[in-house]
């Protein structure tokens, strides 16, 4: 077994976190926080991959067969769509944050007013 995918599953993770907490626009936060959760795709399947494995297809293997994790690999389809449906979310409230406010620099966003 490889450790590769989960040191470049690592290294993504620290360099969307460190995008993510120097980030003075809230465009670039988001696409920090998918860079992080681009991440958690790598440890997944990483995770069911086997060397040796087939695909997880039973007709036509040998009884007997090293097949790859199918669950694994559904959660991982699950976690795009998931990802990809928060990104949106965050993007489109982005741009309803910069309406109100006029900026997308996070410190310059007064959410109460005196």
């Amino acid at each position: 077994m490889t450790h590769l995918p989960f040191y470049v599953a690592a290294w993504l993770f620290l360099w969307g976190l460190y995008g993510a907490v120097t980030s003075r626009n809230v465009i670039h936060l988001v696409v920090c926080l998918a860079l992080m959760e681009a991440s958690t795709y790598l440890v997944l399947l990483g995770v069911g991959t086997r060397e040796d494995g087939t695909a997880p297809i039973l007709q036509g293997t040998a009884p007997g067969a090293k097949l790859v994790d199918p669950v694994v690999q559904s959660l991982t389809l699950t976690d795009i769509v998931v990802g990809a449906t928060i990104t949106a979310l965050l993007l489109s409230l982005s741009i309803q944050a910069h309406k109100r406010f006029g900026s997308l620099d996070p410190k310059r966003m007064c959410v109460m007013k005196r």
